[in-house]
């Protein structure tokens, strides 16, 4: 009973739902495009929320909103972005794509932007286009002694704060290769001229072939020989490195991922497609 001797009726229990669709929008867009996907599922008023232009238009950078064009929704242009990559600057040899979980970007570079050792010779690799390849050619190495490949590129134009990893993406040739076999490769990342991983690789692990090479499949030092793993589209890949990018957008340094073969012995047939910098994903919970 309240003082005034009226019945106080009792107070309407608000919940989070009950909130505008603006407000909802807004909190949600504080999140990642994971956690917008889950709101989706929670009630009708979420999923309104959720789906809204003014959640996904912020998951999409915007260097990339251009691309928004083709797209009914921003959600719409923002899984187009996670499922195809598109040209950076209209350079065909360098193309982005986002992660889906987090709106980082991906990208990769084309056989045609790495240094590769004896590039301007006739004899040591040959150009071709290739039906599994995102690029217009791919590099074939018909011959070489020694064989070093450089990917640089301006840490500014990856996602601030977010660890990434280096990789190559390669396959063999059809009538063989040479020389690919031997634990004697390395790869390394550099960050502004300091180096943040090296790890030794092997790009086509032959455990029987490895022990004729200087005992086996150890590198030196002990470490164990990091292998490659078969992708979906039909390339291979080894990670080259890790390394995590500044907090703030801006930084000028430049990422250099590159991979080794110490040993100066024929090699032939290794296929480049190109270099990848891709988030990690975090372990799922």
């Amino acid at each position: 009973m309240a003082a005034d001797g009226q019945e106080r009726q009792p107070e309407t229990m608000k919940q989070v739902s009950d909130l505008p669709e603006v407000c909802l929008a807004y909190a949600i867009a504080l999140a990642s495009p994971r956690d917008a996907c889950r709101c989706a599922a929670v009630s009708p008023a979420f999923r309104a929320a959720a789906d809204s232009d003014h959640v996904w238009r912020r998951f999409i950078p915007e260097d990339l909103r251009p691309w928004r064009r083709s797209s009914n929704s921003d959600k719409e242009a923002y899984l187009g972005l996670c499922y195809r990559s598109v040209p950076v600057d209209g350079d065909a040899g360098c193309r982005v794509w986002l992660e889906m979980a987090s709106g980082a970007k991906c990208y990769a570079l084309s056989a045609r932007r790495l240094s590769l050792p004896w590039d301007d010779g006739e004899f040591s690799w040959r150009w071709a286009p290739h039906p599994r390849s995102r690029f217009g050619e791919v590099a074939e190495l018909v011959y070489c002694t020694c064989l070093d490949i450089y990917a640089r590129f301006p840490a500014a134009a990856l996602t601030p704060a977010t660890p990434y990893a280096a990789y190559l993406v390669y396959g063999t040739a059809a009538e063989g290769s040479r020389g690919l076999s031997y634990p004697d490769q390395e790869t390394a990342v550099t960050v502004g001229g300091r180096e943040v991983a090296c790890h030794a690789v092997c790009l086509r692990p032959d455990d029987a072939e490895a022990r004729k090479f200087r005992g086996g499949g150890v590198a030196a030092g002990g470490e164990a020989l990091r292998r490659p793993r078969v992708r979906g589209d039909g390339w291979w890949e080894m990670e080259m490195g890790r390394l995590r990018t500044a907090s703030t957008a801006g930084d000028e340094e430049e990422v250099v991922a590159s991979f080794e073969v110490l040993g100066w012995y024929p090699k032939r047939g290794l296929i480049v497609e190109g270099v990848e910098f891709r988030p990690i994903l975090p372990a799922s919970s």
